[in-house]
């Protein structure tokens, strides 16, 4: 397979990563088997890509913090950090979270805070919810265990035959950045949002479906007869009919069984629908539903729903639970709620069963808003061990005294034994499509490198750069690897960008370090946009949020970020 058919199937590989209808996991496992049924790379290859030291150490990373982000000592902490004038509480908030974020997985970071940050009552959450995926971001380039970016581009270190990447070798760099950045923040944030606290009235509602049952009394009476006009809170939006949608709805449209009814309105104005007889929330009768309780919850970046209808998946009997309301963002979603394709990040409202909270698959898919469910939390004793365990496995790495992986084994072990991790834990949460992902991307650098694809480019950089030099180049090979990652993931940008900065480095005769820090700072270069970062889409619904909000608050940011990049990164790390 020549370099240039290779070159055009990455091509390929990046609009499908961008259309976004397939999951990275399927693309680049796809991929990879693909060049090896070619003949591109071969077997042993590929296999050796997933038994890649550090892409080990980052899956039990991934494992080890599954005992620290239950740990209540976040949430109490960032509690009390919310008090007093807004700009004091969000650089209070910012600090802590870089700080936490630049030894623990940024992800678990802002999945801990989220729900303690969406129902306290001191800030509204839209001014807090974007610094505080800013500041995750920003405290996980600071360390090599910051962030899953960073160890993904150390595993293509080790790939490549160079020697690993220090615990601090990103500090240098990294922490100016940082501050500097979060420094920009206390500004930039004056241009978020700040919608009105739960509790009062919302300016952004959820979407609400009910479906008319046979027999219903409101069959063949138009909405004003029926009264639905002028209801508590809720506003009929539109009604969906033998897949053809009504809207807007006329105050003389008549009823039909089965129509499906889509309101708008506030969580808890739902109980206005009490009064009519012969109506459904999701398949479930309103007396049932408003006695069971209502659960807010938000996608994970981990969950198998994303990308997948609510009726694919048999929601009612997976979860013993029924959706009720859904809000992405700021935007609205059109069509019924059973057929509407779920994103990581969305916000559903959920009327749940008496055993919900006993099902095992909730943490892997949701992280909790409401604060009537709560999964079981670490004792005071429990978490200690687990904080003061990962603090010595650090310290150990980082003075080079026992490698990171080993003391990674150890605390894992120490925390089976213990029963703070439960094997059973352990096999529900496993990070097997990020192992998918990065183990077949690394098999897809071998193939740009061995290809030469990934040459050709690297000689296209030259020619382009070829006035400014060994300088110019390192500014491209960055400039790639941001916009990958503003229109990608992170790591499928890092996955597609270091096979380019290596060949570049090589191509100019330069040390390759400041061609990696750059594919590595570029990588999570992510400020401008909620789909590139897992953190991101997260609080994308929490903080109803539209695409303009990032664009606004992350541009300064963003501009700030690779400045400092590109000054500091030559400077530490000479070509």
């Amino acid at each position: 397979m020549s370099a240039y058919l290779v070159l055009a199937s990455i091509g390929a590989l990046l609009v499908l990563l961008v259309h976004g209808r397939i999951s990275p996991a399927v693309l680049f496992s796809g991929w990879a088997v693909g060049y090896v049924i070619v003949g591109v790379v071969d077997e042993q290859a590929m296999l050796s890509s997933f038994s890649n030291p550090a892409l080990i150490t980052l899956l039990v990373l991934m494992l080890v913090s599954l005992a620290l982000e239950r740990s209540p000592l976040l949430e109490r902490l960032s509690d009390a950090l919310l008090r007093g004038r807004e700009w004091r509480a969000s650089l209070r908030l910012m600090g802590l979270t870089a700080g936490l974020s630049a030894f623990l997985n940024n992800t678990a970071v802002v999945g801990s805070l989220l729900g303690v940050i969406s129902r306290q009552r001191h800030i509204p959450a839209s001014r807090l919810l974007i610094p505080l995926s800013f500041a995750s971001i920003l405290g996980g380039i600071t360390t090599l265990v910051g962030t899953s970016t960073n160890l993904v581009v150390n595993s293509f270190v080790v790939n490549a035959g160079l020697p690993a990447l220090g615990m601090f070798q990103f500090t240098l760099v990294g922490l100016p950045v940082a501050l500097l950045c979060l420094l920009g923040l206390l500004f930039s944030r004056r241009f978020l949002p700040a919608h009105q606290m739960q509790g009062e009235e919302s300016t952004q509602p959820y979407f609400l479906e009910a479906r008319l049952e046979d027999g219903s009394p409101l069959i063949g009476h138009s909405i004003e007869d029926n009264g639905l006009r002028r209801l508590n809170g809720l506003f009929l939006l539109e009604i969906a009919r033998n897949d053809r949608l009504i809207s807007p709805v006329s105050p003389d449209e008549v009823l039909e069984a089965d129509d499906v009814l889509v309101f708008t309105g506030e969580v808890e104005k739902v109980q206005a629908l009490q009064q009519f007889a012969g109506l459904q929330l999701f398949g479930n009768g309103v007396d049932r539903l408003l006695a069971s309780n209502l659960v807010e919850v938000v996608v994970s970046n981990e969950s198998e729903l994303a990308n997948r209808t609510l009726q694919e998946v048999d929601f009612r009997t997976m979860f013993n639970a029924g959706v009720v309301g859904i809000r992405r963002g700021g935007r609205r979603l059109y069509g019924t709620l059973g057929k509407i394709p779920l994103r990581v990040g969305d916000s559903l409202l959920l009327a749940v069963g008496p055993d919900f909270k006993q099902h095992r698959n909730l943490d892997r898919n949701f992280h909790l808003l409401s604060n009537s469910l709560q999964r079981p939390k670490l004792s005071v004793r429990q978490s200690l061990f687990a904080f003061g365990g990962f603090g010595v496995v650090i310290g150990l790495a980082a003075l080079g005294l026992v490698p990171l992986l080993n003391g990674l084994l150890l605390l894992l072990a120490a925390l089976l034994l213990t029963r703070i991790l439960t094997v059973s834990e352990l096999r529900r949460r496993f990070p097997f499509e990020l192992m998918m992902v990065i183990g077949s991307a690394l098999t897809v650098a071998r193939a740009l490198e061995s290809s030469g694809a990934a040459q050709l480019v690297a000689d296209a950089m030259r020619g382009f750069f070829n006035g400014y030099g060994v300088v110019g180049a390192f500014v491209g090979v960055y400039l790639i690897t941001l916009l990958l990652t503003e229109t990608v993931t992170n790591n499928a940008a890092a996955a597609l960008a270091f096979p380019i900065g290596l060949s570049t480095a090589q191509g100019f005769g330069a040390d390759p370090m400041p061609f990696i820090m750059a594919v590595a700072f570029g990588a999570s270069a992510c400020f401008m946009v909620p789909f590139g970062y897992q953190t991101h889409l997260m609080v994308y619904s929490p903080g109803r949020y539209r695409v303009m909000d990032y664009i606004k608050t992350g541009l300064p940011i963003s501009l700030l970020y690779s400045a400092g990049v590109l000054v500091l990164v030559p400077l530490f790390f000479p070509f």
